[in-house]
């Protein structure tokens, strides 16, 4: 609640600008270009929704609340809650219980039976004055009397708006809601996952197509890998941590970014000794202490707010939507470090040796974007901050480095490397299609000499040797020229 705007623009009005409500207004009141405090604001001929009600994890009091200032409560028909992620339904008590909000509060039976668990937890373990609380535990209790059930395909009608849900995987009981006033439909995803999960089914595809899509995209630019591939590499760091004597307990954490809890506690006992691991999937929000240790510092500050040494080869970050995101890999290879620099300056082009006194051993930076250090002679580690770009070079760089061959490059004097050059070309030109394929899956030889790439039905053409990309998806364009 750190907004200082005056909230008039989002109040009813009745001037004849907005011809008696025509004008569909959508606004984020959280979760706009941020994670966290997911809530957002829709009103079309005079009916107004609520989407959501979280919180933002990396602060506490008032300023976690998404900006409710900005709207009059009072005014707002319905609020639907998609699934019970602390990010997406720990201020409801706060917003049902202190603020003129008078309307209904539809949810799944499940995400209103974890709801009230995972917030009671969430009261106990805040590490907050009496004054900066939000509610306490009776105002959870009380909310629970105000929220009622929604079974996923159900047709409920508040004022005359229709709205059902769907299936949207990710937790337990999560929904999209579909939203129908005046004949415009309008769905809103919350979190959702179309991946098959061992207890979940995946989010539906709905029979009915939306007018307009509010749709959560954390990873909206990025590609899943298989489910057996991430699962393997978590256990590779698991039994990497373990045969180097680190604790072979695993503690899973609740999703508030280490904030607080059982799982802060144990980290902060274990966090000093370079043998345990902390294994962090998916996303990051700023300002929680795992955006602080992504980001392998030196040193963490303790809930006490002692600073403690933390050694850097305690994280290893997984990607949920890749093999690896950001932090440190160890991965056995043979013999590859002559081999592994020489076709990353062949290919990539932009690579510079750092001091050996700046990265404590061999190591040299890619685009000026990823640290790739020799561990020894076996083994290599990389090193980047997350985004889109930053991933698409990680992402480059691995699969180089895993599809090369390992022999060590023969080095040729001057009058040696003209009669090899189109042996050299034919090598690269392997290597870049398996890094393509890598990226974009199906990718295709075409007739002089382009490549042919398919995604979801969308084709290009790459010319190599230009780089030009033709294809009549912009989208698909943008991404096979961004990859090249």
């Amino acid at each position: 609640m750190a907004s200082t705007r005056p909230p008039q623009s989002l109040k009813r009005s009745d001037t004849s600008l907005t011809r008696e409500g025509d004008q569909l207004i959508i606004t984020p009141l959280g979760a706009g270009n941020e994670v966290g405090r997911s809530c957002v604001y829709m009103s079309y001929k005079g009916k107004t929704i609520l989407f959501d009600c979280g919180i933002h994890p990396a602060y506490s009091g008032m300023a976690a609340l998404p900006y409710f200032d900005e709207i009059d409560p009072s005014t707002i028909d319905v609020l639907l809650v998609t699934h019970f992620h602390l990010d997406h339904a720990a201020s409801l008590p706060y917003f049902l219980e202190k603020t003129t909000f008078k309307g209904p509060v539809f949810m799944t039976l499940a995400t209103k039976a974890i709801y009230t668990l995972l917030l009671s937890d969430y009261v106990k373990v805040s590490k907050v004055s009496v004054e900066d609380m939000l509610y306490d535990e009776q105002d959870i209790l009380r909310s629970m009397d105000k929220i009622e059930v929604i079974d996923f395909h159900q047709t409920l009608e508040v004022n005359g708006i229709r709205f059902w849900c769907y299936t949207a995987g990710h937790v337990l009981g999560a929904a999209m809601f579909m939203v129908d006033i005046a004949g415009v439909r309008v769905i809103y995803t919350g979190d959702y996952s179309r991946e098959e999960d061992r207890h979940l089914r995946p989010a539906e595809i709905p029979q009915f197509s939306p007018d307009i899509c509010i749709i959560e995209s954390t990873y909206g630019v990025q590609l899943h890998q298989p489910r057996n591939m991430r699962e393997k590499c978590f256990i590779d760091v698991i039994h990497s941590t373990i045969s180097q004597g680190g604790r072979p307990s695993v503690v899973m954490a609740s999703p508030s970014g280490l904030q607080s809890g059982l799982s802060r506690q144990l980290f902060e006992i274990w966090c000093s000794d370079k043998k345990n691991a902390c294994v962090i999937p998916g996303n990051v929000v700023e300002g929680t202490l795992t955006k602080t240790i992504i980001n392998e510092p030196k040193e963490v500050t303790l809930m006490n707010a002692t600073p403690k040494l933390f050694p850097q080869r305690t994280v290893s970050r997984l990607r949920c939507i890749s093999t690896l995101r950001r932090g440190w890999l160890k991965r056995p290879l043979k013999s590859v470090k002559l081999s592994a620099v020489y076709w990353l300056k062949q290919i990539l082009e932009s690579v510079e040796s750092l001091p050996d006194e700046e990265s404590e051993g061999p190591a040299f930076r890619v685009h000026e974007r990823l640290t790739v250090k020799y561990e020894s002679e076996k083994h290599i580690s990389l090193h980047w901050r997350s985004d889109p770009i930053s991933d698409m070079v990680s992402d480059s760089v691995m699969a180089l480095v895993l599809n090369i061959s390992c022999e060590i490059p023969k080095v040729f004097v001057e009058s040696e490397e003209a009669t090899k050059t189109e042996e050299n070309s034919k090598k690269e030109e392997k290597v870049v299609h398996a890094l393509l394929v890598s990226l974009l899956r199906d990718v295709k030889f075409g007739e002089n000499g382009e490549l042919v790439i398919s995604v979801d039905g969308n084709v290009g053409h790459l010319d190599k040797q230009s780089g030009t990309v033709e294809s009549e998806n912009e989208g698909l364009k943008e991404r096979v020229r961004v990859a090249f």
